[in-house]
């Protein structure tokens, strides 16, 4: 299979939980829109959301892949399953000790971490309080989940750990939709979304055993004990975690600063659900086929393939994620009616939130360049140098949402964390080019660049579409609104990608090769 089918796959996979995702938001924003239950929700689902991507996707993606995959290369089948079940069990034993204390001092987290400023409202403090107690247990099937993800991945079945976190979002659209069938009070649908996210866990973390099953790998835990190989992936896990939970963490400091307006934290979410879609199937694409075909590549030592590797998903990313960003900076508003403005949702709360996703969407570019550079240090077991640069970039995150709050609210948050994601891409990238570990060769160079242009002409051709046809739309009912939407959409698409075949900014020969095996 080749790189970009395996970019597809798990982007495909990745398109369907975030499109549920949309499904599941519009519901919540229907049924609580900026109130203080969804303020209390959001801030309590963001803290095991946090620790999810400092212990899961963070640790495992980066640090354990890489020597999973040494293991399975140079020792062969029966040495990764003794290695995986002394993981397991270690796992196992830290996530239990960090629930049960997290669990015991929520009060104190929500005070200090998660919320501050909701302590000024009691009855929304202890409702944030009592969902992160309910949700918390959920870091123990996502961080065990991460770790089976992990391993399907290096056997090279990428499919079924993508699809898993369907299930999430089937589970809480069940849960909102009996929340209206019984009329529950908004508390009560916060409760039942908590409940609901916790039983999600377990059903994906069910359906990533049976996965095991079928590609025929299994391994058995172990008693918990510090071999060499556990030594070494916690020396590599505690910077990974920090590195792989960038923007985890920079959302959170930007939290803990939104808390102080009312609503600011579901205007924030909102947004971020709409950007998250081109970055999930982009960027968690590139972040999870990239990791184990480099580590493959550079345990063989095939240079080549290496860079080839990287250059391939650098055109990947940004063919599909320059157009994405600038059409989301440039018509946010449409975008954000046609989904969420209904019930509670006024138009008010939608300019508030295209404000956001305008700002949100200039960083975009950075978050899938991120996902392309990073593997190049984890793969080759250096954790430290991306660990400082996230450092810098949460100072630079948290001084500009302090500076920029007071004058721009939630806004200023949003561009905080675009301008603070652009500096970890040109320090990963620039040392990279430094260390002469990945160079972009020429052709990728000059194809980034037309990509840029198409990207620059399809934005100015849907600005003007509109400018032209927002009067109509904003005194339209939904079904009109969804079809100018969609007009936009084409206008894009006829102009961004002939333009980007014509200056060879997409591989036409790649292009014509795929339509060939498609007709065969």
């Amino acid at each position: 299979m080749s790189l970009i089918r395996k970019f597809a796959s798990v982007g495909g996979a990745t398109s369907a939980s975030r499109v549920l995702g949309f499904v599941r938001e519009a519901l919540i924003a229907s049924v609580l829109g900026a109130g203080p239950v969804a303020d209390a929700f959001y801030a309590a689902f963001r803290f095991p959301n946090l620790f999810r991507r400092l212990f899961a996707e963070g640790a495992f993606n980066s640090a354990f892949v890489p020597l999973f995959a040494k293991e399975l290369e140079g020792n062969g089948e029966e040495s990764a399953a003794k290695f995986a079940g002394e993981v397991f069990s270690v796992l196992f034993i830290i996530l239990l000790v960090l629930t049960v204390l997290a669990i015991a001092f929520m009060p104190f987290l929500v005070s200090t971490v998660i919320a501050p400023a909701f302590a000024d409202t009691p009855s929304k403090f202890e409702l944030t309080t009592q969902l992160a107690r309910i949700m918390f247990p959920y870091l123990i099937a996502m961080s065990l989940m991460a770790m089976l993800s992990g391993i399907l991945n290096s056997l090279r079945d990428y499919f079924i750990a993508a699809i898993a976190p369907v299930l999430l979002n089937i589970t809480l659209i069940c849960v909102l939709v009996s929340s209206l069938y019984l009329e529950f009070d908004a508390a009560s649908v916060g409760i039942a979304l908590a409940i609901g996210v916790l039983l999600s866990g377990v059903l994906q973390l069910g359906i990533l055993v049976l996965g095991m099953k079928k590609v025929g790998f299994s391994f058995k835990p172990r008693k918990p004990r510090m071999s060499p190989a556990i030594k070494r992936l916690l020396a590599l896990a505690a910077p990974a975690a920090l590195t792989g939970g960038l923007i985890q963490i920079n959302l959170v400091v930007g939290q803990i600063i939104a808390s102080q307006q009312d609503g600011a934290i579901a205007l924030l979410s909102y947004a971020d659900r709409i950007y998250q879609l081109p970055l999930g199937i982009i960027g968690i694409a590139i972040g999870v086929v990239l990791l184990p075909e480099l580590s493959r590549a550079l345990r063989a030592g095939d240079q080549p393939e290496a860079l080839k590797l990287q250059n391939s998903s650098m055109e990947f990313a940004l063919a599909l994620i320059l157009p994405a960003s600038v059409a989301l900076a440039i018509v946010p508003e449409p975008i954000v009616a046609v989904l969420f403005e209904r019930g509670k949702f006024t138009p008010e709360t939608t300019e508030a939130t295209a404000a956001a996703l305008a700002a949100f969407s200039i960083g975009l570019p950075s978050f899938v360049l991120i996902k392309v550079f990073q593997p190049a240090y984890f793969a080759r077991e250096d954790m430290r140098t991306p660990l400082w640069f996230s450092l810098v970039s949460l100072i630079i995150n948290a001084g500009l949402s302090l500076l920029l709050f007071p004058t721009y609210g939630h806004v200023g948050i949003a561009v905080a964390t675009s301008v603070s994601a652009w500096t970890t891409a040109l320090l990963l990238g620039g040392t990279l080019w430094w260390r002469n570990d990945f160079r972009p060769s020429p052709k990728t160079l000059k194809r980034c660049l037309m990509m840029a242009l198409s990207s620059a002409v399809m934005g100015i051709c849907i600005y003007f579409a509109a400018d032209y046809g927002w009067v109509l739309f904003a005194e339209s009912g939904i079904l009109l609104r969804v079809l100018l939407l969609l007009s936009l959409i084409l206008i894009a698409i006829f102009v961004y990608f002939p333009m980007a075949i014509f200056t060879d900014a997409l591989d036409r020969e790649a292009l014509k090769r795929s339509l060939v095996r498609r007709r065969s």
